[in-house]
């Protein structure tokens, strides 16, 4: 059986009550308290017009309600031997990993808005919680990653040498910028922390030449593939035709699978086998779905 690692493993609900499920995109949706306006469509909520498969009647499609255990004996039928996992907190993100520290590993979320506080509580969550990484997102923060605003939480990641993953695609929220997530904001914070590790969550479309570009610059930056339909990376016209070619050759050892299953609504084996069909060499896939993304991790 081939082995996985994902790297951006969506949790299902354990129970069916609104008060443990993540908060959904689209829906209250809050900028340091500021209510977001109301006008149909506009904002996050314009992701239910671009990804209509995805919701149903404007609203995110119902998560799949399964226990922990059911679901870590899920991932262990496809293959997955460990899936990166960041919960709509801090705290229940501690929970899963406790709950199965075989089959999961955490990310922990900090806001830049919170500065040294946010420093101080990324250390106790990696000293004392066994959190393994940072997850920013430019998205929500209505800032780009090269804010100074991050600055604190880079540093901090630097001393416990742990990964940061940035979100780093193009988002469709209208109430914000576009390019929010451009690659090229990571441009410099790699110069400003060349000892940091850096994951770029999404693989940067559709800038992927600057993303691949700058993963051949930069020794210690990632890309992972998360939110996107592997088959479609083969498809002429798609945008990901740098991210193949240099993906089989000179960046194989930077590039990570997302496979995002229940944003993607396709089950883990169909995403696998999709990656499983790329044109890739065989020794490239097996390092995109497992020994880049442990090596970053330390799992090996």
């Amino acid at each position: 059986m081939v082995r996985v690692i994902d790297m951006e493993c969506d949790l299902p609900l354990e129970t069916p009550d609104r008060e443990n499920r993540p908060e959904p995109i689209g829906s209250g949706d809050t900028f340091r308290g500021r209510e977001q306006e109301t006008v149909a469509g506009y904002g996050m909520a314009n992701y239910a017009n671009i990804f209509r498969n995805r919701f149903e009647g404007g609203k995110p499609r119902e998560r799949p309600v399964m226990s922990l255990d059911d679901f870590a004996t899920m991932l262990a039928s496809a293959g997955v031997e460990k899936g990166m996992v960041r919960a709509s907190n801090n705290t229940k993100t501690v929970e899963v990993v406790r709950a199965h520290p075989e089959r999961f590993v955490g990310f922990a979320l900090i806001s830049p808005y919170d500065g040294m506080r946010g420093s101080r509580e990324l250390e106790r969550l990696v000293r004392e919680e066994g959190l393994v990484g940072l997850s920013m997102s430019p998205l929500k923060e209505r800032i780009p990653a090269s804010d100074r605003r991050y600055y604190p939480a880079y540093a901090k990641a630097v001393e416990l040498g742990i990964p940061v993953r940035m979100y780093s695609t193009m988002n469709y929220g209208t109430d914000r910028p576009y390019d929010l997530g451009h690659p090229r904001h990571l441009d410099q914070v790699c110069v400003d922390f060349p000892e940091l590790t850096v994951i770029a969550g999404l693989g940067g479309w559709p800038w992927v030449p600057d993303m691949v570009a700058l993963a051949r610059r930069y020794p210690n930056l990632y890309i992972d593939t998360a939110a996107h339909r592997p088959r479609h990376f083969a498809t002429h016209g798609s945008g990901w035709e740098m991210l193949l070619q240099f993906g089989n050759t000179l960046i194989q050892d930077k590039v990570m699978v997302g496979l995002s299953w229940l944003t993607l609504s396709q089950p883990y084996e169909t995403l696998i086998d999709e990656v499983l069909a790329l044109p890739l060499k065989d020794s490239v896939k097996e390092k995109w779905l497992y020994h880049n993304a442990a090596r970053v991790l330390g799992i090996e």
